[in-house]
């Protein structure tokens, strides 16, 4: 999703709005993107979409970039016309996915624009009451087969979907000031965090650090685990080994994506070298050590599923 800078509007006429879903009909040709809604609102979009490249980010610069240059060039106008980078929700199990069609095609009712999704024409919720050959771009199937898998029943299902009151709980998530970077149950956000959040500390998930552990939960975590206090961690004594020391800034690293001159504050280390240096000598030592890696394994999971709780 995205919204015009100061919440101006990014579609003036209905010939931007068609300018729009065109830009959008490029992406999934050029980037294999999957587009399952979307909803053009006067001053923000959104879209429902799956990207099997993994490419999310160069999906989106093209249509945030494209759609600039051309509304500008339109309507006479250059520089900047959305407020900034896109927002990026992971979206987990087939419930939440339901919730957030309805909460999509829902959008104009919500604002009053309209007293029915039907009645909306720049939304995707009359695709998904059609069969004809021009909505075949849109990737509504994995949808519809979500509400049944009689296909012959699915507009029927589909509609009565739409019309139930949507969730109080959902849309006070999606209310939020800062939106939630993962939308799932608790199972589901627990395993990204373990399993991809280290892999994903870069541009393709801009809310990335917002799944990191805290640096007081890691500090507390290490002193507890070896029985310390927080002022004996940050101690540095020259000539003195302290693994407590080493792995808190391991984790530093490596679970929070903290710089390495960030460390270096935060452990009165006065090189980002030396940082490096005690990191890489203890992931030496990581995979010499199999009791170690396996003290830490336990450890990172204990820290992540403090986050739950």
């Amino acid at each position: 999703m995205n919204r015009g800078r100061r919440r101006e509007s990014v579609f003036a006429s209905k010939d931007d709005f068609q300018l729009f879903l065109d830009i959008l009909h490029e992406a999934i040709e050029l980037f294999s993107l999957r587009i399952s809604a979307y909803c053009l609102m006067t001053n923000h979009y959104h879209l429902l979409v799956q990207t099997p490249d993994s490419n999310l980010s160069r999906c989106m610069r093209h249509i945030n970039g494209v759609y600039t240059q051309r509304f500008n060039a339109v309507h006479g106008l250059d520089g900047q016309l959305f407020r900034g980078r896109y927002k990026a929700i992971l979206v987990g199990e087939d419930s939440y996915l339901l919730q957030l069609i309805r909460y999509i095609h829902n959008n104009p009712v919500r604002a009053d624009m309209v007293k029915s999704a039907e009645l909306y024409e720049w939304s995707s919720h009359k695709g998904y009451l059609s069969k004809a050959n021009k909505w075949d771009w849109l990737h509504k199937q994995i949808i519809l087969s979500m509400i049944t898998k009689d296909q012959k029943q699915q507009l029927k299902g589909y509609r009565a979907f739409m019309a139930e009151n949507e969730s109080e709980s959902f849309l006070e998530k999606m209310n939020l000031k800062k939106l939630p970077s993962v939308l799932g149950e608790q199972a589901f956000v627990r395993m990204i965090k373990d399993k991809f959040f280290e892999r994903k500390r870069h541009i393709e998930v801009p809310e990335s650090k917002r799944l990191a552990p805290s640096a007081d939960r890691i500090i507390n975590a290490v002193c507890m685990n070896y029985g310390m206090d927080e002022a004996q961690l940050l101690l540095a004594k020259r000539g003195t080994k302290n693994e407590a020391r080493s792995l808190a800034i391991y984790l530093f690293r490596y679970m929070r994506g903290a710089s390495l001159n960030d460390i270096g504050k935060t452990f009165d280390i006065s090189s980002y070298s030396t940082v490096s240096s005690i990191i890489e000598r203890f992931k030496a030592r990581m995979h010499s050590d199999r009791k170690l890696s396996r003290k830490i394994e336990m450890l990172r999971e204990s820290i992540m599923r403090q986050g739950q709780t």
